[in-house]
């Protein structure tokens, strides 16, 4: 059988706007060759390699051909092709073939980094791929989001994000938030129904977009639009957005201004000064855009993408993956983590201990009731449903007897949960059975069960059983209340049903402290690294639980005491404070912009909805691989397991990849300093050239090597110890420091040559060449840790990568025909051992110079 093209498909491909909120079900399956139960198997992937996968990102098949052309971008580079056809013209065939093959091998081994960093982190996110619960063939799958087509019926549910646009069919308390795409800070609720066809997006009832969010109950959905044809993905196309900038990242980008523009002033020096005395114009054009391209960072791009990939990498195998690059840098930054404990510091194993009546006495009614109402319940899946059901299946309680007629969802304004069943027995009336924190639950009920039936809840009543609440938290038991109310059948209940309820006893639960948490609180405060519990549950259970690890449990503010402070008191409490208990959701991310006012760099880790917004806001958000969807891709940083002692292992990998990307900006920043100096100087003293273009390129081709190594060195524990912050002051006097210790030896190193050896051009350029090459190459191995040399290891890679570069170095006067076209000539015995002397001079005085450096160079203090 054929598979026709449904109508809508062409409409969409032809951009018309079909209003499909205005259209009704029947009409839309019709257009869409779907039905309720959606389509095929087959007709979902015909239009899936028709329409293209469900994404507002630009396809990738040609990201590798964009990224080598990337390497070609650069306006020095484009100088440099410049001045290569200039060559060309001027027929100076050798030294435009070695300009343009230096240039080239340069930007292909940068590319090559690049696209191989680019695919492991691309390999890393499909460990993250989002799914979608869609009717195929008549029955629910799980499919990726990407392979969502119209037609699709998608199922959804609290704590999913809406995969693409499309018409309600069905909804239960179906609650979304959309603010961006309408702006709405709170959620909206949609329901099935007809809308007119000119109504703005906002007045959309019955329709879901994507780039929304559930914030509680069910729906079944229609999809008509996906990928860019979705209302998200026409605003994508119109505007460029960019993630926001870190802090890291902006002081890159401040500083390479800096060095611009430091490059342009003495660039422009030398070919002034050149043109002055009389030199050929090609020559010393060439030899100011060698320079320039010699004396700036320009594999820096590459370096960071490089190192913070190979972090990645390095975090997977731990249990740590990483979703967007710069939150390595912000991990290892972290000074503050903020948690919920369950699963990070107990062992998230719940399970239910107990079903009491209101005197204290275990009862069998209320766990029937309990497991009807965790049985039944169809919105957020949780732990302490799943705890229920299998203590009752356990016991061998069934739904038999009983059928579900309505669900009053959860939501974190409420705190509790209603499900309405229908007995048997009697099918005139419906029961309520209400389930929830014991405050939340209480405050609805006016009755309190007893052996007797059921009494007034009066003040006595009500102290008794909060008194027993307090008592099995205190005990370290995670409490909620139950209770329930008959009422006459009708075929939907709302929210306003839950009142004058009778309260019938309480749940507990087990969540025992995990063995190693002390252990693992203490390390993280060792890295420098306070946490802070922020927790939904009582004061009393937070409490146990803190005492149980280490932490402070009369340090506590809850909810009720933080709203009733203002920012600047919030500011002076919020550092001084261990646990925040009874939270609620609106209050977690104030507690985080309060720390981050007070200069701290905040992570925050959570895993559910109302987690969200607090993820967003922390400088890096962590959640966990069985996360909502919307927690997940509000996070920077998913751990494979929910433990904090993976984490451990991320601040550290994510410091060590910093300290090295620091490494490589503060060494290289320095050496192109001091060359610009050195330049800038020999250009008016020197009757030639001190190095020709072609050599410059040369030198700064093969000191890239070891320079990419970098970000595979060895990194010193005190570099691991605290968090690290970037400096663009630290760095410039570095720079300043170290690059004029390499332009004193530059000096030196001029004034040997032409007074003791009375050097000629080319043995000058071929001299300084091998000095100034190796110089660069050997004070990586001195200056890539604040300890002598000999007192740590680099990496073997940087280590051998080095060696290797600096016996090429040594040879390259000697390679005859090879050495030739750049200009070299064998170095006598004298030259050769005056190399050595000048070489070993300047790393004796770096290690000195580096040891008298209390300014920490390669991170802020």
């Amino acid at each position: 059988m054929e598979l026709r093209r449904p109508r809508i498909v062409e409409e969409t491909e032809s951009r018309s706007e079909v209003a499909y909120w205005a259209e009704r079900p029947e009409t839309l399956f019709t257009a869409l060759g779907s039905g309720p139960d959606g389509l095929t198997s087959a007709a979902a992937a015909m239009l899936l390699s028709t329409l293209g996968p469900n994404s507002v990102e630009e396809s990738e098949r040609h990201s590798a051909l964009r990224l080598l052309l990337r390497q070609f971008e650069s306006p020095l580079v484009l100088i440099l092709a410049f001045a290569v056809a200039i060559s060309l013209a001027l027929q100076q065939w050798i030294d435009a073939a070695i300009v343009f093959a230096i240039v080239l091998g340069s930007s292909l081994l940068s590319f090559f980094q690049e696209y191989r960093a680019s695919s492991a982190v691309a390999e890393l996110k499909k460990q993250l791929t989002l799914t979608s619960s869609v009717m195929r063939d008549g029955a629910p799958v799980s499919v990726p989001t990407s392979g969502l087509v119209p037609g699709d019926v998608v199922l959804l549910s609290a704590g999913k994000l809406v995969p693409a646009d499309g018409l309600v069919l069905e909804a239960q308390d179906f609650l979304v938030v959309e603010a961006s795409m309408t702006g709405e800070t709170f959620p909206v609720e949609k329901t099935a129904g007809l809308v007119a066809a000119d109504a703005p997006l906002a007045k959309r009832s019955n329709s879901v977009f994507l780039g929304s969010s559930v914030r509680s109950g069910t729906a079944r959905i229609l999809i008509t639009r996906t990928g860019r044809d979705t209302a998200f993905g026409e605003i994508a196309a119109q505007l460029s957005t960019r993630e926001a900038e870190t802090d890291f990242n902006r002081g890159v980008r401040r500083f390479g201004y800096l060095l611009i523009r430091v490059m342009v002033v003495i660039v422009l020096f030398v070919l002034t000064v050149n043109l002055l005395l009389g030199r050929p114009v090609i020559e010393s054009l060439l030899f100011a855009v060698a320079l320039a391209v010699g004396l700036s960072p320009e594999l820096l791009p590459a370096i960071i993408s490089v190192t913070l990939s190979a972090g990645a990498r390095s975090m997977s195998r731990q249990g740590v993956i990483v979703r967007r690059l710069d939150a390595i840098e912000n991990l290892g930054s972290m000074s503050v983590l903020c948690t919920d404990k369950t699963g990070t510091l107990t062992e998230g194993q719940i399970v239910m201990t107990g079903a009491v009546s209101p005197q204290g006495v275990s009862s069998d009614v209320v766990r029937q009731l309990a497991f009807l109402n965790a049985a039944f319940e169809s919105g957020i899946e949780n732990p302490l449903d799943a705890a229920i059901v299998a203590a009752g299946e356990a016991a061998g309680l069934t739904t038999g007897g009983y059928r579900k007629v309505d669900e009053i969802p959860y939501d974190f304004v409420r705190r509790r949960l209603t499900i309405v069943v229908e007995e048997q027995a009697d099918p005139a009336s419906h029961l309520l059975v209400t389930k929830g924190a014991f405050a939340n639950v209480v405050d609805v009920c006016t009755g309190i069960a007893t052996d007797k039936g059921e009494v007034p809840l009066d003040p006595a009543s009500r102290a008794a059983i909060e008194t027993m609440f307090q008592t099995e938290s205190a005990k370290g038991f995670r409490v909620l209340a139950l209770a329930t109310k008959r009422v006459a059948a009708e075929p939907r209940h709302e929210r306003e049903a839950e009142e004058g309820m009778v309260f019938a006893g309480l749940l507990l639960f087990s969540d025992p402290p995990k063995r190693d948490a002390r252990d693992t609180l203490s390390q993280l405060a060792q890295l420098g690294v306070r946490v802070k519990v922020i927790s939904g549950d009582n004061r009393y259970v937070t409490a146990h639980v803190a005492e149980s690890v280490g932490l402070d449990p009369t340090s506590i503010l809850t909810g009720e005491d933080l709203a009733r402070l203002d920012d600047a008191a919030l500011w002076h409490l919020a550092p001084r404070t261990d646990l925040f208990a009874e939270i609620d959701p609106q209050q977690k991310e104030r507690i985080v912009r309060a720390l981050q006012k007070l200069g701290e760099c905040v992570g925050y880790m959570g895993d559910g909805i109302n987690d969200a917004p607090s993820l967003h806001a922390a400088d890096v958000g962590i959640s966990v691989d069985g996360a909502v969807d919307v927690a997940r891709e509000s996070a920077d940083v998913i751990l494979l397991r929910q433990d904090l002692g993976v984490l451990i292992a991320g601040v550290r990998q994510g410091r060590r990849t910093f300290a090295n990307t620091l490494k490589y900006i503060s060494i290289t920043t320095s050496a192109n300093f001091g060359n610009m100096i050195s330049m800038a100087l020999a250009a008016p003293l020197l009757p030639f050239l001190p190095l020709l273009a072609k050599q410059i390129l040369l030198n700064n081709f093969l000191s890239d090597f070891p320079s990419i190594a970098i970000s595979s060195d060895n990194v010193d524990e005190e570099d691991l110890a605290r968090p690290q912050h970037w400096s663009i002051t630290e760095i410039q006097r570095f720079m300043i420091v170290f690059g004029l210790i390499s332009s004193l030896f530059d000096l030196i190193t001029f004034t040997v040559l032409l007074k003791i050896f009375h050097a000629g051009e080319q043995s000058f350029q071929t001299a300084w060449f091998v000095i100034s090459l190796m110089t660069e190459l050997l004070v990586v191995l001195v200056l890539r840790s604040r300890k002598p040399l000999g007192k740590t290891s680099p990496s073997g890679v940087l280590l051998w990568s080095t060696l290797a570069v600096t016996l090429v170095t040594l040879a390259i006067p000697y390679l005859g025909p090879a050495a030739t076209p750049f200009g070299f000539v064998p170095l006598c015995g004298g030259e050769f051992l005056a190399t050595l002397v000048i070489v070993g001079g300047y790393v004796a005085v770096t290690s000195l110079a580096k040891r008298l450096d209390y300014g920490h160079w390669h991170q802020a203090a």
